[in-house]
């Protein structure tokens, strides 16, 4: 029997929430067309049984227009083909959202007055924004590249370029100019929508040196629109203000939006893998790909609707943007907010999240744990009576992480979910339907058929396994950019298992058919053909009071050796004491394996992540093996450059 297996659910779903919700209203739905569907996971099977009647019912609840009989006329991973024929606009679902009586965007940042953009002004702007664009000569399939802060601009800048059938990609302004070149610089965009800085811990941040760099280095540009947000101006660009606003346009309404009908599988935005080695992958998604997924994620999984206020912590750089974006799409009031979670006070961001009634709030594991370890009281300190769900993504939340929401913050789900760029999504997360179990995620998500496989490529239950996703998702990325080939795309994820899409996580499905995450496979620790996933190792160490933050790496060396060292950032007034040692150590011992204990354990100055918060597991454990730095990460895609050269000069540990 597994851990999992034993412990109790700490939040389980009434009778009135199990009613209420969006996905009972689609298992009604689908019941009427002869889908008997007693619980959700009767309804997931269903759902990865019958893979074109499942997203064909899908298109059909939300009544997205006709469509041809055919869902699915190639199955075949990659190169599935969706919805042939079809005609749509990602946009045409926000216009039909528009409102009177709610916001459309709440814009928060450290230092100014809260502001409530209406959908009339977030629609009349994109209309503007829109023919502003044409006049610049963009036409579908066009690049329009935005680098820009967390703001309600960049979201109509987004807008505006789906609506014409253009393509759009984003760096956040975190970004360096030449970080935000590796990305944007690959697609050779048309048009630069920019700001000439942000403000972020209190600070302001001049951007316009790096705006500089950035219009030098695209020669593709015909123009320049720039948000003057710290009041400087720029030689050559065009005011934002002047590309969105028109005294004509007072009298705008949403259908004065002529959105370009495209394919189902024309290109919509381009996100970027992590970018640690190498160029950032460019990941390109459709527009019909990303709404059906979307709308699912959005409105039944995580059940959100016109009467929430969607809060999720995030930057235009990292997927979670786009997924926050995607509220527009059922009406509900997004916020963006341009600044520091912790600016202030450790709990700032609860105090947001009270100020805003937001209804649905979405941030990290580490930051939680950040106020776990400052003591923080959020749901004393706050009025967190609207909060009635919490989304967590990023890394595994560790079981206790958990608990403490529940204990902080209320009786209310705490949905954990895990996907990525990838699919610009999740594969799976909380179920308004399905209970929470501390640690875990509660289930699948609709359409995806998840299994765990071992090293012959079996499914199994209840055991550490590879996610594998073994039938196509119409948010699987249309292709790489500059792919010609498809070979980069096929190497990522078909490399394995051909025709089945490997992940590169270890998970364990539960018995009671929630997923635990055990971490990157690549990273996998392997002592004496033992396997663990190092999520494990940071929810034990991490949960001792001394500890911020832990990386463990498992190091091949070249005798055959295996050297496996633990890094720990502690609290400024601790110290790494013999004493510290062997707790962190006994810690490791009696919850998780005496095989795992490390070999090593040292004080470091800090732990290097993506800019999208990931730890650097893997080019850490290259570097370490003696691989020059230059060919196993990119400074720029590192949130903490300087640290890299802190962990190179380990090296000498590993020959000792």
């Amino acid at each position: 029997m597994t851990v999992s297996d034993q412990a109790a659910p700490q939040w389980i779903p009434n009778a009135e929430t199990i009613a209420g919700a969006r996905i009972t209203d689609f298992t009604r739905f689908v019941g009427e067309r002869g889908v008997s569907a007693a619980d959700y996971r009767a309804l997931w099977q269903w759902s990865v049984d019958d893979i074109p009647g499942f997203w064909g019912a899908l298109w059909d609840y939300f009544d997205l227009g006709d469509r041809p009989e055919s869902v699915l006329t190639e199955s075949r991973m990659p190169g599935a083909e969706w919805f042939p024929g079809t005609r749509l606009n990602y946009v045409d679902r926000v216009l039909r959202q528009a409102r009177t009586d709610r916001p459309a965007i709440l814009a928060l940042s450290e230092d100014t007055p809260d502001r409530a953009v209406s959908w009339a002004e977030m629609l009349s702007r994109t209309a503007v924004l829109a023919r502003t664009l044409r006049e610049l000569g963009v036409r579908p399939g066009d690049r329009v590249a935005g680098y820009l802060p967390n703001i309600p601009e960049a979201v109509i800048a987004f807008l505006a370029t789906a609506s014409l059938g253009a393509v759009w990609s984003a760096c956040g302004q975190d970004y360096t100019a030449q970080a935000a070149l590796d990305r944007l610089g690959q697609l050779e965009p048309a048009v630069l929508i920019t700001a000439d800085g942000y403000r972020y811990g209190g600070r302001a941040h001049d951007k316009r040196a790096e705006i500089a760099t950035l219009r030098a280095g695209l020669s593709s540009l015909r123009g320049t629109i720039l948000l003057a947000r710290l009041g400087h101006a720029v030689e050559g660009t065009l005011d934002w203000n002047d590309a969105t606003v028109d005294p004509a346009a007072e009298g705008w309404s949403a259908t004065d939006i002529d959105t370009v009908p495209v394919s189902f599988a024309h290109p919509l935005w381009v996100l970027y893998s992590s970018g640690t080695t190498g160029k950032p992958k460019g990941i390109v998604h459709g527009h019909g790909g990303v709404l059906l997924e979307h709308l699912k994620a959005i409105a039944l999984q995580s059940d959100i609707g016109p009467d929430d206020t969607f809060f999720w912590y995030t930057s235009p750089s990292w997927m979670m943007w786009n997924f926050q974006v995607a509220g527009l799409l059922t009406g509900a009031t997004i916020v963006c907010y341009d600044g520091s979670p912790a600016y202030g006070s450790p709990d700032a961001l609860w105090e947001l999240a009270a100020r805003t009634g937001t209804t649905v709030l979405g941030t990290s594991p580490g930051y939680i744990l950040s106020c776990e370890k400052a003591g923080v009281e959020p749901a004393r300190a706050h009025d967190l009576s609207k909060l009635r769900q919490i989304g967590v993504t990023g890394a595994a939340l560790p079981a206790t992480s958990s608990l403490w929401l529940r204990d902080h913050i209320g009786d209310i789900p705490v949905s954990s979910i895990s996907g990525g760029t990838d699919i610009v999504s999740a594969f799976m997360g909380g179920v308004p339907t399905v209970p929470v179990w501390p640690g875990e995620l509660s289930a699948p998500y609709l359409g995806v058929a998840l299994q765990a496989w071992d090293e012959s490529g079996t499914g199994i239950l209840g055991e550490v396994g590879e996610l594998v996703i073994t039938a196509p998702m119409p948010s699987m990325p249309l292709r790489f950019w500059n792919d010609p080939d498809g070979s980069r795309y096929r190497d990522a994820y078909f490399d394995t298992y051909p025709g089945v899409w490997r992940h590169g996580d270890w998970i364990t499905v539960n018995s009671h058919g929630s997923v635990t995450v055990h971490g990157r496979s690549d990273s996998t620790l392997n002592r004496n053909g033992i396997r663990m996933g190092s999520a494990e190792i940071y929810q034990a160490v991490e949960a001792l009071p001394e500890v911020l933050e832990s990386l463990v790496l498992g190091i091949e060396l070249p005798d055959g050796g295996y050297w496996m060292p633990l890094f720990v950032v502690l609290r400024d007034d601790m110290e790494l004491t013999s004493e510290l040692r062997q707790r962190i150590t006994a810690t490791i011992r009696t919850r998780l394996s005496p095989r795992h204990v490390p070999d090593e354990i040292h004080r470091a100055p800090g732990i290097p992540h993506t800019r999208t918060g990931k730890k650097l597991e893997v080019p850490l454990k290259r570097l370490l093996q003696g691989h020059d730095s230059a060919n196993v990460v990119d400074p720029s895609s590192v949130d903490d450059p300087e640290l890299l050269s802190w962990y190179a000069a380990q090296r000498p540990v590993v020959t000792s």
